[in-house]
């Protein structure tokens, strides 16, 4: 499955095979990590590690997210995780990010992890089979770019995003309330990177290229523009 089929039949996996990947595979894995796009400017650093460097996980391996604790840096961890975890399950691996799990000696820069393995649980049926708002409680259009992106997972299903569509542009911008912004705080940053990642996808999938990705405000006004443009033949 490409990328973007899979947005469509993704699911959280917390029921894993104890037994290793092998070699191949997680050379093949180490690859996705070394090849995934990051946000422009951002130097985040991803750690390959098995459950023996872990608690709280039942996966027999994680991706380590290590970057700055700012607006952007977690912005970036979410966006590439986003994609790590999409490659991941179009290939067959069940995966989930996760906020409770932490490695045994956590680095100061440690964020957050994806944890990842092989699974008897089967993937989505379908877009139906999702539980998610409304598209237009969390965009200002209903249309095909903004129905994809609200598929993506967030931290308890928060689903803390909001969605502006004007010509050539996505305003990709925190939404999260009251208590929910409480307990969530930086993380959900790294909720707005995975939906971020997914309008990207989603976008490309239309025919548009992206000509630029750019952070504005910061704080509770952080948000994301996203410029796109038709892709010439």
């Amino acid at each position: 499955m490409t990328l973007y089929e899979t947005i469509f039949v993704r699911r959280s996996v917390r029921q894993y095979s104890q037994t290793p990947l092998d070699a191949l595979a997680l050379d093949e894995i180490q690859q996705y990590i070394d090849s995934a796009a990051q946000l422009s400017g951002q130097s985040a650093w991803f750690e390959l590690v098995n459950a023996d460097k872990l608690k709280g996980s039942t996966a027999p391996h994680a991706i380590l997210a290590h970057g700055e604790e700012t607006d952007i840096g977690m912005t970036n961890i979410g966006y590439v995780l986003c994609e790590l975890d999409l490659a991941l399950q179009s290939k067959g691996y069940g995966s989930i990010i996760m906020g409770m799990a932490k490695p045994l000696s956590p680095a100061p820069d440690y964020r957050i992890l994806l944890a990842f393995g092989n699974t008897d649980v089967p993937p989505r049926a379908g877009e139906s089979d999702f539980k998610r708002k409304p598209v237009l409680d969390v965009s200002n259009e209903n249309n095909a770019i903004a129905c994809t992106a609200r598929l993506a997972p967030s931290a308890v299903n928060f689903q803390p995003w909001k969605l502006q569509f004007s010509p050539g542009k996505v305003t990709v911008q925190s939404a999260g309330r009251g208590i929910g912004r409480l307990m969530m705080g930086k993380v959900q940053k790294i909720d707005l990177g995975i939906i971020l990642k997914t309008v990207e996808i989603a976008l490309k999938h239309e025919g548009e290229s992206i000509t630029s990705i750019a952070p504005k405000g910061s704080g509770k006004g952080f948000s994301v523009e996203v410029m796109h443009g038709k892709q010439s033949d």
